[in-house]
C-alpha cells in the first residue's frame, strides 16, 4: 500500500448561520458544503433569532466559529439588548474575536450601509437581492481567504459616494426632513426660518442636484436617503 505524501490535509472550519428563514439557511448550507470539498470540511451550527444565537455564542461549551453569516433583521432578544445581526456581530467580536463576520441585509440606503461598515467593519457585507448561488460561493471564497467582500450593489453605492460627494446646508436638511414627514411645502416655513419662495427654490435645487428635475417629493426623499443626506 502506498500513500500520497503530497495530499493536502483537510482544513476544518466551524460555521455559524443566523437567519429567521429556514430555507435561506439551507441555501447557505448547500453552497458552503460544496466549496472545495477536497480541501475543506465544514461544521455548521445555526440559529433563527437573536436569542438562540446569543445562547450559542455565549455558551462556554460552544466551539469557536471561524466564519459567521448573520442576517441583520431578525426577531430581537430585548432582555440582553440584542436587537439585530449587528448586535450579534459585536457579541461575536467580544467572545470570538477571530471569527470572520459576513452580514446580510435588505437595506439599500447608503447611510445605513456606511454606518454598518463603520460600526462593525465586517469581512463580508451582502445585500440579499444580490445573492445567487454562484455569488455566495464567490463571496465565501473571498472571506475564507482573508479578503473583504462587498456585494455588487454595496460596492456600487460606495463607489458613487466617493465620486459624487454632495454637501447641503442645515436649511436643506431641515426641508428634506419635513418633506419626509409629510409636511406640505406651504407649511415648512413654520419650522424653517426662511421664506416660502426660498424653500421652493431650495427644493428645485435639491432635485437638480440629485438629477430629479421631474421627480416628485417622494422621489426626492427616496434619493436623499440613498445618498445619505437624510436619516
Amino acid at each position: 500500500m502506498t500513500f500520497d505524501s503530497t495530499a493536502k490535509e483537510i482544513i476544518k472550519n466551524n460555521i455559524l448561520i443566523v437567519d429567521d428563514h429556514p430555507f435561506i439557511i439551507q441555501g447557505y448550507k448547500n453552497a458552503i458544503t460544496r466549496y472545495n470539498p477536497k480541501e475543506y470540511e465544514f461544521f455548521i451550527d445555526q440559529a433563527n433569532d437573536c436569542k438562540s444565537a446569543y445562547d450559542i455564542i455565549t455558551n462556554p461549551e460552544t466551539v469557536v466559529f471561524d466564519i459567521a453569516f448573520l442576517d441583520i433583521s431578525m426577531p430581537t432578544y430585548e432582555e440582553k439588548g440584542i436587537f439585530s445581526g449587528e448586535d450579534l456581530a459585536k457579541l461575536l467580536n467580544e467572545y470570538m474575536p477571530n471569527c470572520k463576520i459576513i452580514l446580510l441585509t435588505m437595506y439599500t440606503e447608503l447611510l445605513k450601509i456606511q454606518n454598518i461598515i463603520d460600526a462593525i467593519n465586517p469581512n463580508g457585507l451582502v445585500i440579499k437581492n444580490d445573492l445567487t448561488f454562484d455569488e455566495l460561493l464567490f463571496g465565501f471564497d473571498k472571506v475564507i481567504n482573508n479578503e473583504i467582500y462587498y456585494s455588487q450593489s454595496i460596492q456600487k453605492m460606495i463607489d458613487q459616494s466617493q465620486h459624487e460627494t454632495i454637501e447641503i446646508d442645515l436649511f436643506d436638511k431641515q426641508i428634506l426632513f419635513h418633506i419626509s414627514k409629510g409636511t406640505k411645502t406651504n407649511d415648512i416655513s413654520q419650522y424653517v426660518p426662511i421664506s416660502l419662495e426660498a424653500i421652493e427654490k431650495r427644493k428645485l435645487n435639491l432635485k437638480k442636484l440629485l438629477n430629479l428635475q421631474d421627480g416628485s417629493d417622494i422621489d426626492l426623499v427616496r434619493e436623499a436617503k440613498n445618498r445619505g443626506l437624510l436619516f
